[in-house]
């Protein structure tokens, strides 16, 4: 079979495409047919050794994202038969309840081997039947970016209908964010760059878009659009280099979900003091997240926002791809 690995995290540009035996089988484990992968932000980090959240290790195949079909398994497997469509969950050791240190080291394109290859065995509970009107490749976007944002929005205080909810920018997790929301019943708030992105998320149920760069105190224009009193929930993928004005954007009391750290700058500690609002990290999802929200998905039937599908030998294509950020939405491999 061919797989990706990355030799010494020197870069995406050190992808190495390499053949390996097909993997067998042991008690518990199946076999996958991957079909397609997808990209987050994370896996830029991963290719130039400036992960910080595991120990990466020499000879790594990357991606944390994929879906495929289930063509063998091993002794005593009940979960899922061949023929299965499937995905592989982000950290394969969290089934549920609050993350332990522990399941870090499960994340799969990290401390892991990940998805990027023909063929992956993952245990039996590390996997989720996919959604059944969803390809592979919209299936594929879901493991980091849709269970990161459902976690956001239903992981503490659930959205509520009638509540407002702050997206920054236009990657995977806000796209997702956005929709989950939307089918929930909340207002949604968007910020990005581009006035062509802020109409393309309006499309999609957003009700008011801010240009953060007509609108550098983006916070005040959000506190405007709802009446000075600010949001419910605040989706913060920058980091840092935004917390500020999501600190400025929330209402007291209100969750500013802290996942990125796309952008640098010192935290205040009197900020999040003075916001009242609650300032909550996380890290991707559980399995059980994972499989309430595909419940979601499937009974709202919503889709995946895919920017563009990359081919098996255009890895390298599709990785400058997500880091010149001009994508709307996600950016997947096909693997065939």
């Amino acid at each position: 079979m061919r797989l990706y690995r990355l030799p010494k995290h020197e870069g995406f540009d050190d992808l190495t495409l390499t053949h390996a035996d097909l993997p067998a089988c042991g008690r518990g484990q199946v076999l996958v047919r991957m079909r397609a992968a997808s990209l987050n932000f994370r896996d830029l980090a991963v290719a130039t050794g400036k992960y910080m959240m595991s120990r990466l290790p020499p000879d790594l195949v990357p991606l944390s994202d994929g879906a495929g079909e289930v063509v063998e398994t091993g002794e005593g497997v009940t979960r899922v038969k061949p023929g299965d469509r499937v995905a592989g969950i982000f950290m394969q050791g969290w089934m549920g309840g609050e993350m332990e240190p522990a399941h870090g080291q499960s994340a799969l394109g990290g401390a892991i081997d990940g998805v990027l290859a023909e063929y992956a065995v993952f245990d039996e509970q590390g996997l989720v039947h996919i959604p059944d009107h969803l390809s592979y490749e919209q299936a594929a976007t879901l493991p980091c970016a849709a269970v990161t944002a459902w976690n956001a929005l239903f992981g503490l205080h659930p959205v509520q209908p009638g509540q407002t909810v702050l997206t920054l920018g236009t990657g995977g997790v806000s796209i997702f964010a956005l929709q989950f929301a939307h089918a929930a019943g909340a207002r949604v708030i968007a910020t990005s760059s581009s006035d062509e992105k802020l109409e393309r998320v309006r499309a999609m149920g957003a009700s008011d878009g801010i240009n953060y760069r007509t609108h550098p105190e983006w916070q005040d224009e959000v506190r405007r659009l709802t009446g000075g009193r600010g949001v419910d929930h605040v989706v913060e993928v920058g980091g840092p280099g935004t917390l500020a004005r999501s600190l400025g954007s929330a209402r007291s009391g209100g969750v500013v979900t802290l996942i990125g750290v796309l952008t640098r700058g010192q935290i205040d500690p009197l900020a999040i003091f003075g916001s009242g609002a609650i300032v909550r990290p996380i890290y991707v999802g559980s399995r059980q997240m994972f499989e309430a929200m595909n419940r979601a998905i499937s009974l709202h039937r919503i889709e995946p926002l895919i920017d563009r599908v990359f081919g098996f030998d255009e890895v390298r294509e599709a990785y400058r791809h997500l880091k010149g950020a001009t994508h709307v939405g996600k950016v997947v491999v096909r693997i065939e």
